[in-house]
């Protein structure tokens, strides 16, 4: 790696770093001084690790480096925030057909930007070069994020789930980062620079993931979180399914989510039926938030000061551990 690069590097990490961080780019590890988090009385480190799938090739296709970045982070991010956590570090992963110092540098400054809202520490990384099982153009980018949490403060929904608990939805942004392969095989490249709501349907289709990090710590303080569902891969059902108790199911009414347009756009031009749709995308549900039916109201509201646009899409009944989209 060129010494201009490294630098150049090197001034990007620094800008997330905080005093915890006692490393830099030229040992073979990242230091972090965890016994600096002296407010925790029983510390429990969180960790997450995860890409940006095939969103990878319109990405690189349109030259929006810093998307593939911002991903990365809030994928990871967003995963260990559905256990209470705080994002402490992160590392990337960057595999290359032949490294563009330019690209990614625009990559890091991505992942840097989103660490920084965050308050997260981008403390080091790989970048692999990888002729011949990747495209001299290609490019791959993992994350590693790793949290903070009370040990008392864990959020595990199969612990804390109650019946007659509410489900409480944040929007998505968009797309996200799942469901591109189906994307991919239903659009041509000409259809991607067409426009949708004004604008080349590309643009819609890689604004970056939304990170839920500032209104849940915030609720996290006032409120008994009983479970988190960061809505993936899998959609609602699958992801839903993971925190619940073995006794209890959930209902979910899908005229009560707001569907972001892009959902039915995709579903018209591909004639995708409502079960696949439902199982690939996130239907315009970022975020499930499970709190008791008494909290429901504040918690609503708390999030409508925050800026949020909550709604209520379902409830936990009794049953054996099953998600119905009705």
């Amino acid at each position: 790696m060129k010494e201009n690069h490294l630098t150049k590097i090197n001034n990007i990490l620094k800008k997330t770093y905080n005093h915890k961080v006692i490393s830099s780019l030229d040992h073979f590890s990242a230091f972090y001084k965890f016994s600096e988090c002296r407010e925790y009385k029983e510390p429990i480190l969180v960790s997450g690790v995860d890409g940006v799938g095939t969103k990878l090739r319109l990405a690189i296709n349109y030259k929006k480096y810093d998307i593939i970045g911002k991903d990365c982070f809030a994928m990871c991010a967003n995963d260990i925030l559905c256990h209470g956590a705080k994002p402490l570090f992160f590392l990337d992963y960057l595999a290359c057909g032949k490294l563009d110092s330019n690209i990614a540098e625009k990559i890091l400054q991505g992942i840097s930007s989103f660490c920084k809202k965050t308050k997260t520490c981008l403390i080091g990384g790989e970048t692999a070069e990888m002729p011949g099982i990747y495209q001299f153009n290609d490019y791959d980018v993992a994350g590693f994020c790793v949290g903070i949490v009370e040990k008392e403060n864990i959020i595990d929904g199969k612990k804390r789930i109650k019946e007659g608990d509410v489900l409480i939805g944040l929007p998505s942004s968009g797309i996200h980062s799942n469901g591109f392969s189906l994307i991919r095989n239903i659009f041509s490249e000409e259809d991607f620079v067409k426009n949708f709501q004004k604008k080349p349907f590309y643009e819609t289709l890689l604004i970056p993931t939304k990170i839920y990090h500032f209104p849940i710590h915030i609720l996290l303080k006032e409120f008994f979180i009983h479970g988190l569902a960061h809505i993936t891969g899998g959609g609602i059902n699958e992801n839903l399914f993971r925190i619940l108790p073995e006794n209890l199911s959930a209902v979910v009414y899908r005229n009560k989510i707001p569907i972001h347009p892009v959902f039915n756009f995709i579903q018209k031009i591909g004639s995708v039926s409502d079960r696949v749709m439902w199982k690939t995308f996130n239907m315009g549900v970022g975020m499930i938030i499970i709190v008791s039916v008494q909290d429901q109201c504040s918690v609503l509201k708390k999030l409508c000061v925050l800026g949020e646009d909550p709604f209520v899409l379902g409830n936990i009944v009794k049953g054996n551990k099953k998600v119905f989209l009705t």
